[in-house]
């Protein structure tokens, strides 16, 4: 990605994961993207679970709170109703080129699969594919089943980005934040996104870029 106003969608499911897509969240929005963020009812329940944020359920009162929360930043955010489907991600029309489902369920991963497109979420990753953008499903499961791995290798045959949500830690991380970041930091790349969040591989560790 070149463009750091290039709109980037990213959707919020009900895995466990929640501290990735609000670290995500925030770099996108801290490196000028404007976001397209769509949040799953559970990932609402999963949000107030794992983090210290209640989000609202009307799309205009969780962008007011997270816009506070990231007053700072350079990015623009826009919130979006389940079944909003006047929404710029709904069409290939336009020309939003990048999304990013973190976390994501196997439910999720599953309807993405076989194209259900049953809500916004599933229609925007269908538009991704079909246009032939950068989709990255940053699934959240374990054990993996037959299932899982199947509808997995059926999209990455389509040039979908699988990214398991699995930290290193080669890098001796000091806390929790630091695992965030180091997946956080594999999304960001995907995207072409650049990060300080942490060292490149050979590069010593108080040098980032």
């Amino acid at each position: 990605m070149t463009d750091n106003t290039a709109p980037v969608v990213l959707a919020w499911t009900g895995a466990s994961g929640m501290p990735y897509g609000l670290r995500l969240l925030e770099c996108l929005l801290k490196a000028g993207h404007e976001v397209h963020l769509l949040v799953s009812r559970a990932a609402q329940v999963v949000l107030a679970m794992e983090t210290d944020l209640e989000l609202p359920a009307r799309p205009a009162e969780a962008e007011a709170m997270l816009r506070e929360r990231f007053a700072g930043a350079a990015g623009v955010l826009r919130v979006f109703g389940r079944e909003q489907w006047e929404a710029p991600a709904a069409s290939g029309t336009a020309g939003i080129r990048h999304m990013v489902v973190c976390p994501c369920t196997t439910g999720t991963l599953s309807a993405i699969a076989t194209g259900a497109s049953d809500n916004l979420m599933e229609r925007a990753a269908d538009v991704i594919i079909k246009e032939q953008g950068k989709l990255v499903l940053v699934v959240r499961e374990t054990p993996l089943s037959a299932i899982h791995l199947e509808n997995m290798l059926k999209l990455a045959r389509l040039g979908v980005v699988i990214l398991p949500a699995n930290p290193g830690f080669y890098f001796q991380p000091e806390g929790i934040g630091d695992l965030v970041d180091f997946v956080v930091a594999r999304v960001l790349d995907q995207l072409g996104v650049m990060h300080t969040l942490l060292p490149r591989w050979g590069e010593p560790s108080g040098d980032t870029v």
